[in-house]
């Protein structure tokens, strides 16, 4: 068993499940309350499949009054509450407690608002993130941030966990495309920060709530900047027989000035596993980077032939520049693959840490040292442009001690990336995956203080609780606030 633990329920709040049940459905729509085991059970956990815990209730509402009602109810009554968008999070940023609600914000799925002219879209958090694209599409928009799960993936969770993607090494992460929110206190308050407008006065409670992990409130709209589609877009791929020199080829890219939309990074590992899978035409090489670029045409070709100038110096095994279409959609093909083929040898952890560009060689070097000395296989796969690593650890859940050897070196990453200067997380969060390493990159004040803003928007520590902070440092924070009352 994995030594992450999460707190016992609180057996006063079982004992009056019913009451609450009744008052939920009583106050919203019929369809809106699940509380039969067989139904609760599809909520027990998210992506971080080791961790599972079936909620005391579901609620599923449409609207951000529904949502009120729900958060109302559940805070008269003392019950914590789990925000959940697809479930898609690898960090157990959804996982539920025995005595808590989750409310998913999944029916949310209305497109409120486009406007080309001011370049905003607003929409209800439940729509997924590719389905923002599709929307603009016919208006020659789109919508930046692109994790790998966007096909899933809902804006609710894109802002909860600050969510990247390929193409935010030149458009930012969802922070820097995030313009205004609405959303709903644990009170049952609704509020709007932020808008459409430009340099807007006062606190920027925007950058809190972006990426704070459903410990604040539930947003339910949100209103995100989009971006006319480019002239032209070519991606090229880069192989190299040595992992590290592919890491230097990024670093040296970046130091150039120049300013691709993606780089992507696989190693020889992922790069088996999506060849079986994908059959995507990839190189047998240690490492792979696959560089996109934008822009008008000439544009374009005179990036690429920077590029493979730089990579030249590094002499790849490979260089290859798409001439159309279906050239570009090949070489995105494996990638876009890369994390539904690695399932299919065995389970494995992904971790998120980021370190700066220039320590990708130094990184990936070390993470093959501790790979051999772990005795557990890693294959490599990130947004190399930005630094943001997803080591994929390999292990055999059913095989007694290996879950918990990998987790033991998913944390010797985790801590090597705070090392190197880099930090915990790029996209996924912390939730429970990381909550007992934050005391390595922060410093117990800095938690404090996080802590006091989080008894500002939530005073009972209703609001996803046992995720981001260390336990009993939450603990021992709760419990002075308490007595100090």
């Amino acid at each position: 068993m994995s030594t992450i633990s999460m707190p016992d329920p609180d057996k006063a709040i079982l004992a009056r499940a019913p009451d609450i049940v009744a008052a939920l459905r009583a106050a919203l729509p019929a369809d809106a309350v699940l509380a039969d085991p067989a139904e609760t059970c599809a909520y027990e956990c998210d992506a971080l499949t080791a961790y599972r815990c079936p909620p005391l209730a579901v609620v599923l509402p449409r609207t951000t009054a529904e949502v009120a009602i729900a958060l109302r109810i559940c805070h008269q009554h003392g019950v914590p509450v789990i925000p959940r968008g697809a479930g898609t999070s690898l960090a157990g940023g959804a996982l539920p407690t025995a005595d808590s609600i989750v409310i998913g914000t999944m029916r949310l799925r209305d497109f409120l608002e486009i406007d080309t002219a001011n370049r905003f879209i607003r929409v209800q958090t439940g729509v997924t993130n590719l389905s923002v694209s599709a929307e603009l599409e016919p208006h020659g928009f789109f919508y930046a941030p692109d994790p790998s799960s966007q096909l899933a993936c809902t804006i609710a969770g894109n802002i909860a966990m600050n969510s990247g993607g390929a193409h935010c090494l030149k458009y930012g992460v969802t922070t820097n495309n995030l313009m205004g929110v609405r959303m709903v206190l644990v009170t049952g308050d609704i509020v709007d920060v932020g808008g459409p407008e430009f340099g807007m006065a006062g606190l920027d409670l925007l950058g809190l709530i972006c990426g704070s992990e459903g410990q604040l409130a539930i947003v339910t709209e949100a209103t995100l900047r989009i971006v006319p589609k480019p002239e032209g877009a070519r991606p090229m791929l880069i192989g190299f027989d040595s992992a590290e020199v592919a890491g230097e080829c990024v670093a040296r890219i970046i130091r150039s000035g120049l300013l691709p939309v993606a780089i992507e990074y696989m190693d020889d590992v992922c790069l088996r596993a999506v060849e079986s899978f994908a059959k995507a035409g990839y190189p047998d090489c240690a490492a792979v980077l696959i560089v996109e670029v934008e822009g008008a045409e000439a544009e374009i070709t005179d990036q690429i032939e920077r590029i493979r100038s730089i990579a030249a110096e590094l002499k790849p095994v490979e260089f290859r520049s798409s001439r159309n279409a279906g050239e570009a959609l090949a070489i995105w093909k494996g990638r876009k693959a890369a994390f539904g083929a690695m399932g299919r040898l065995g389970d494995y952890l992904c971790l998120d840490g980021t370190v700066p560009v220039s320590k990708l060689p130094y990184t990936l070097k070390r993470i093959g040292e501790l790979s051999q000395q772990c005795g557990l296989e890693v294959a490599n796969v990130f947004h190399a442009g930005d630094g943001n690593m997803h080591p994929l650890i390999l292990f055999n859940a059913n095989a007694p001690g290996e879950l918990e050897r990998a987790e033991a070196f998913g944390n010797d990453i985790l801590r090597l990336c705070v090392d190197v200067g880099g930090c915990l997380s790029g996209e996924h969060g912390i939730g429970i995956e990381k909550r007992d390493l934050m005391t390595k990159q922060f410093a117990e004040d800095d938690l404090a203080i996080q802590m006091e803003i989080k008894d500002a928007f939530d005073p009972t520590w209703l609001l996803n609780p046992a995720k981001v902070f260390p336990l009993e440092m939450s603990r021992r924070h709760c419990d002075r606030r308490a007595a100090s009352r």
